[in-house]
This record gives structure tokens, C-alpha cells and sequence, in this order.
């Protein structure tokens, strides 16, 4: 028998032998296939020949007509190429390679067949061009495009000839820059709807009391060129904002009167003024929006234009002819009524509505002829002569007409809302020339009383807007300091002792300054009440032990500080404003009466408007004209009629008087209201209106301090 084992074992030797053969031979074959130089080894040549291996296939070389085209590819956009390797191209896969082609192909041969393809994908793309900007496409129309260029040249290099401020001229370049300089008023050469409106309105400037020239309307129609169109644009524009600027804050500020006027500032903002006008649908209607909208401002607009004879009916005109005299009835002979066909004509001039077509020259036509005649600087007889019918036929500019006009002009300082919103729109307003007082609430006077305002000169009481904050009743009087240096201090030189017979307490502060008060009482000069809104001036409204003065028709008597009538009643109705569920009322104010402040604060502050109307309409819509007791109608038509125009924009500054300390020394015998010599309590403005002090001021000699109540 065979001996498996040894034939076994042998024949593991062959297949060991053979393996490593194989394995000797495939690293040899991979390293052969990565060097450059060829094998010249015996050694390998031997196991080379050992190893057998199969015939190599007979294949001739590939030609050109082996190769085929496709025509569905497509080219690639230089522009698309990216950095991705190359992929086989599809014909590779067309044949799997035997073993035999693979040993048996040089590593070169194959390198090169595979080389077309690669060359193919991997060529470079020519550069690509750089990105361009996009244009920008112009919104102008081709037709507004010349004027457009050449105001885009005029704002850049001449903007300063038709634009003097610097807040308008930003505007102006930024909104023509916006709409790519195309021009607002005109469309091909033509007026739009809105630059007729802006026309429009600017020629009716002297319907609301301003002076047409100052807004020059350039004439469109004799614009034949670009540069005449932007031209006219630019003027145009102007002429709108200066508008805008003079209606709303006036065509003087309010410092140009006098030092004693303040109101707050409300200009227009010009970027504003352009979106709006530019925007809306009647550009007239937005324009005139910039005039006062308060009632008092209307009323008197309409009556400027019955005073012009440019009311809603046809002008009125009365003819000459005889005196018309009106004589009352006596004992021995009735009225004397004579009749005449321009006595309708003369009511319906005169305002008098009652029996309009009445021929008679009554009581009624002869009072309100007098009354002209005493407006005019006629002498007030009430009898229809020459001269008066030539005033009442009088030119446009007239002293009524000037009057209302500078009237008008005022009304334009004050704030655009006069009241507080929250509470219906309250306010006070007050009327220095007419001496009245009235409580404004939801656009109807709720409460209304007289009161006496200051003396003509120093002593006038100011023009201004300030905040009610508090009511005080049993009121501590501090003397401004005008009137301490200027009265009581000269006085004690003459009595040492007049201050103490007053009731009045002196006292002299660390910085040498002079503090006098007067405490609670019923001989108080404030009376029972005080009614504070602090302002630089340190005026107020208050009650007065001197009742007797209200009595008077002109009640120009005080340091410049407001008395009022009744402020009972003035106080209940405030505070039922303010705080309508506490129910005051004047008998509840008075039971407050006492020795002891009490301060009743104001959860909303009401607006306070001290105003100076010499011409205003009054309840029954009829024309109202006071004396101009302080002179500010005179000056003010002097300004306005001085052709500065501009100028009179302008602030200007007005020094106010320093109170520091007595310019004499207080002569002996003055009595002190303590035995310290000096008293560092607080400051006037403090002891009058309130402030971060809490000290109580020191009670006069023998007397129990004061206490403050607050509520």
C-alpha cells in the first residue's frame, strides 16, 4: 500500500514552494512596475522563467478609426469648469482587460492609450471676463431727463443761490437725489396738478394775513429751455418751504418784539414739508396746512377778509351822498330816523346782521358807525359824513386791516395744540389787552372771569406757554426781587419801619441778597390763592385783597403778575378738570382757608397761554378791537413793513435784569424777621414755585411757624 503520508507531505512542499514563488513574483512584478530601470537580476530572470505564464494575446495597435465621437455630449461652459478629476472616459468600459493583456501591456503603452482622454477634460478654460456692475436704468422720463441733468448740476454748484439755510439746502439735494433729480412741478416741460396747487396757494398768501411777495412764483410758461425749467423748479421750491416756515411760526420770532415773550419754538422740518407736499393729492390743501389750525386764528382770517371787502358775497362799496345823523327820542319830538338806499349797503359793511335790509339809519347803524369811527381816529359822533365813508371805503392796508394782521401774526407763536390732550383738550388762555380769563375745554369755554394784568412798561405781564403743575391755597407771598430792589428797598431808605407795618418779613441771605415774604392771611398780597406755573419770568395768577379794581373797563395795575376775579371758582374749576371724582367746589376751596399752605398738585398739568390779541372775534362772531396798552401792534407793523423779510427769523437775544444784592447799604433801624443775621433758606424761584428744599422758612419774631400742607 501507498504511503499517503509521504506523498502528502511532499506534495506540501510543492504548494509551499509554488506560494511563495507566486508571492515573490507578484512583489516583484509591483515593484518592476514602479522603477524606471529594467531588470537585469539572474536571480530574477530564473524565477521569471519559472513561474509559467500564458501566450500572449496577438492584438494589433488601436487606430484612429477605433476611436468614436459623441455626438449627443455637450460642451461645457468655460465658465462652468470646475476643479473635479477627470473621469474615465465611457469606451474604457466598453472591454474588461484580460490578465494576460494586463501583465503583458507596458505600463508606458498603457499610459498613453489612456492619455487622450484625460488631456480632453482636464484643458484649461480660457480666463473668465470680470463681473460688470449692472447699469442703472434712469426712472426719469426721457422728456424730464435734460431738465433733470442740469438740476442735478445746479444743486450740486449753486444750490446756495436759491437756498440760504442749511437744513433746507440737505433737504432739497436729498430729495431731488431720491426721485434721480426729476423735476416735482413739471412733466415735459408742463405744470403738474401739484405745482399748480403750490401756485395757487402761494399767490393767496395774503389771505392769511402774509405778504404774497416773499413767495415768488416763477413763471413756468416762459421757461423754453432746461436750464430755464430747473431754474424755475429750484425757485419754485423755495418759494414753498418759506411758506410752509412763515405759516406755521410766523414771519417774525416772537423776540423780536420784546424780551418779555416766550413761547415754545415749533419750525417746520423741510424734509417734511417736501414728502408731504410732494405726496399729497391737492398739494394747495397740504400747503395751507401748515397755517394755525386753532378757531381763534380762523375766525380772524374771515374777518381780515370781510375787512378787505373779499367776503364770500360781492365787495361792498357805499356811495357818497348826504350826512346820515341819528337822533334819539325826546320829550317833545319822536327819534329821527332818516332813511337812505345805502343803509343796507352800510349794515352788511358794519357787520350788522339784524333787519339787514332795513332802509332806516337807526340806534344800531349809528352805535356801530360810532364805534368804526373810533378805530379809525374819527371823532366818534356816529354821523355818516364824507370822512367816514371814505375810511370805510378806505385802501386795503388800513389801520383795522394792519391791526388784524399783526394779530394774526401772533396767533402763529403759539403752540400748535393749546391744550392737554387727555383731558379733552383743556387749556387756559389768557387775553392781557381784553383783561379776561377763560377755561377752554373740548374747543368751548367752560368758565370765564376778568382779571388785572400788569402796568404798561417794566411791569407788563409777559406773553407765554407754561404748565399749571399746582394750586396753592393760604398762599406765603415772596416778593420778586424787581420789586424789592426797585420799591421796597428805596423805601426803607426813606422808613426804616414801613416793611414792618406791612406785615412783611425781611431777611438777608449769605450771598448778601435781600429775601422779603409775607405770610398767610387774609391781608395777604396774593389773597387766598396762587396759581403756579413755574417760568423764567416769576409771574403767576392769584387772588387780591383789592377787589375793588375788577370794576374797571382797563385793569392794567400789577407788578406783571394776573389777579383774579373770582378764584374760588377759578380753583374748583380747574381741579373738576384734573381730578373729576373729587367733586371741589368754591365752598370746598374756601373751607380750606386757614394760617397753613396747602399745595393741591395737578395729577396733569393744564397748559397756560398768556396771549396778546387786540383784535379778536368775540362769542357772537363779531370783530373785537382793544386799546394796545403795552404798544406792540405799532412796532410789530413797523417791522413788518421794513421789507427785512428774513431778518426777522431770526432770535434775538435780550439781557435780563441781575438782582444779587442791594446796591446800598440798608440804612439802621431795619428790623430783621430773626435774630440770625443771615438765612440760607431757599431760593426765590423755590420758595415760589416749589423745589428740592424742604426747609421751612423761619417764622417772624413771636410767631409759630408756618406748616405746608401738600395734597
Amino acid at each position: 500500500m501507498r504511503d499517503c503520508s509521504t506523498n502528502r507531505a511532499g506534495f506540501d512542499r510543492v504548494l509551499m514552494a509554488v506560494a511563495a514563488t507566486f508571492l515573490t513574483v507578484s512583489a516583484t512584478s509591483a515593484l518592476a512596475a514602479q522603477s524606471t530601470t529594467p531588470r537585469a537580476s539572474a536571480a530574477e530572470l530564473a524565477i521569471d522563467a519559472a513561474v509559467p505564464r500564458p501566450e500572449p494575446a496577438n492584438v494589433p495597435p488601436p487606430t484612429v478609426g477605433d476611436f468614436k465621437m459623441d455626438s449627443t455630449a455637450s460642451v461645457p461652459d468655460a465658465s462652468k469648469v470646475t476643479d473635479k478629476p477627470a473621469e474615465p472616459a465611457p469606451a474604457a468600459k466598453a472591454a474588461e482587460p484580460k490578465p494576460a493583456e494586463i501583465v503583458t501591456t507596458p505600463a508606458a503603452n498603457d499610459a498613453a492609450t489612456a492619455a487622450p482622454p484625460a488631456a480632453t477634460a482636464t484643458a484649461p478654460a480660457p480666463p473668465a471676463e470680470p463681473a460688470k456692475e449692472p447699469v442703472k436704468v434712469s426712472t426719469v422720463a426721457p422728456a424730464d431727463q435734460p431738465v433733470a441733468d442740469r438740476l442735478r448740476d445746479m444743486l450740486g454748484a449753486k444750490s446756495l443761490r436759491f437756498f440760504d439755510r442749511k437744513n433746507e439746502r440737505a433737504a432739497v439735494e436729498k430729495f431731488y437725489s431720491a426721485r434721480d433729480y426729476a423735476p416735482q412741478w413739471t412733466q415735459a416741460g408742463k405744470l403738474t396738478d401739484s405745482g399748480k396747487g403750490v401756485i395757487a396757494r402761494l399767490k393767496d398768501a395774503a389771505a392769511e394775513g402774509l405778504n404774497p411777495t416773499d413767495y415768488p412764483a416763477p413763471d413756468f410758461a416762459a421757461a423754453a429751455s432746461p436750464d430755464q425749467l430747473a431754474e424755475a423748479e429750484l425757485k419754485l421750491t423755495a418759494s414753498m418751504l418759506d411758506y410752509a416756515r412763515q405759516a406755521q411760526s410766523g414771519r417774525m420770532h416772537w423776540s423780536q418784539v420784546a424780551g418779555d415773550i416766550q413761547y415754545p419754538e415749533h419750525p417746520t422740518d423741510p424734509a417734511e414739508v417736501l414728502a408731504n407736499i410732494s405726496t399729497a393729492k391737492d398739494a394747495s390743501v397740504a400747503l395751507d396746512g401748515y397755517n394755525p389750525p386753532h378757531k381763534p386764528y380762523k375766525e380772524l382770517k374771515a374777518k381780515l377778509a370781510e375787512l378787505r371787502g373779499q367776503g364770500d358775497g360781492p365787495m361792498i362799496h357805499i356811495s357818497e351822498g348826504p350826512a346820515l345823523a341819528f337822533k334819539a327820542a325826546t320829550k317833545k319830538q319822536p327819534a329821527v330816523t332818516p332813511e337812505d338806499p345805502r343803509v343796507p349797503q352800510l349794515r352788511a359793511k358794519l357787520g350788522i346782521t339784524e333787519n339787514a335790509d332795513d332802509t332806516r339809519y337807526d340806534a344800531k347803524v349809528a352805535a356801530a358807525v360810532r364805534k368804526f369811527q373810533e378805530g379809525a381816529d374819527l371823532k366818534p359822533t356816529g354821523v355818516l359824513d364824507d370822512r367816514t365813508v371814505k375810511a370805510i371805503n378806505s385802501p386795503k392796508r388800513d389801520r383795522q386791516i394792519d391791526i388784524v394782521l399783526v394779530n394774526l401774526e401772533r396767533l402763529r407763536w403759539l403752540p400748535r395744540q393749546l391744550g392737554a390732550a387727555s383731558l379733552g383738550n383743556a387749556y387756559v388762555i389768557l387775553n392781557v389787552p381784553d383783561f379776561t380769563l377763560k377755561v377752554m375745554q373740548n374747543g368751548a369755554p367752560v368758565w370765564t372771569t376778568r382779571v388785572v394784568t400788569g402796568k404798561p412798561g417794566k411791569h407788563a405781564t409777559p406773553m407765554l406757554t407754561e404748565t399749571m403743575k399746582f394750586i396753592t391755597v393760604n398762599p406765603t407771598w415772596n416778593v420778586p426781587p424787581s420789586i424789592i430792589y426797585n420799591e421796597y428797598l428805596p423805601a426803607l431808605q426813606q422808613d426804616p419801619t414801613v416793611l414792618d407795618r406791612m406785615g412783611l418779613r425781611l431777611e438777608r441771605r449769605r450771598d448778601g441778597s435781600i429775601h422779603i415774604s409775607q405770610p398767610p392771611g387774609e391781608a395777604n398780597a396774593l389773597g387766598r390763592i396762587r396759581f403756579n406755573f413755574p417760568n423764567k419770568f416769576l409771574v403767576y395768577q392769584h387772588d387780591t385783597p383789592d377787589k375793588h379794581l375788577f370794576a374797571k373797563e382797563e385793569r392794567a395795575f400789577s407788578h406783571g403778575c394776573m389777579r383774579v376775579q373770582n378764584p374760588d371758582q377759578y380753583a374748583s374749576t380747574l381741579l373738576n378738570i384734573v381730578m373729576p371724582n373729587e367733586r371741589y367746589s368754591p365752598e370746598k376751596i374756601r373751607s380750606m382757608y386757614g394760617r397753613s399752605e396747602i399745595d393741591l398738585k395737578f395729577p396733569t398739568p393744564i397748559p397756560v397761554n398768556i396771549t396778546y390779541q387786540t383784535a379778536f372775534v368775540d362769542d357772537a362772531g363779531k370783530l373785537q378791537i382793544r386799546k394796545d396798552i403795552y404798544g406792540r401792534d405799532a412796532g410789530m407793523i413797523a417791522l413788518l413793513k421794513n421789507g427785512r423779510s428774513k431778518d426777522l427769523e431770526v432770535m434775538v437775544s435780550h439781557a435780563q435784569p441781575n438782582y444779587s444784592r442791594p446796591r446800598d447799604a440798608l440804612p439802621p433801624g431795619v428790623n430783621f424777621a430773626s435774630d440770625n443775621t443771615f438765612s440760607s433758606g431757599p431760593s426765590f424761584f423755590e420758595r415760589l414755585f416749589g423745589g428740592p428744599s424742604t426747609m421751612t422758612p423761619p417764622a417772624p419774631v413771636g410767631r409759630r411757624p408756618q406748616q405746608r400742607f401738600t395734597r
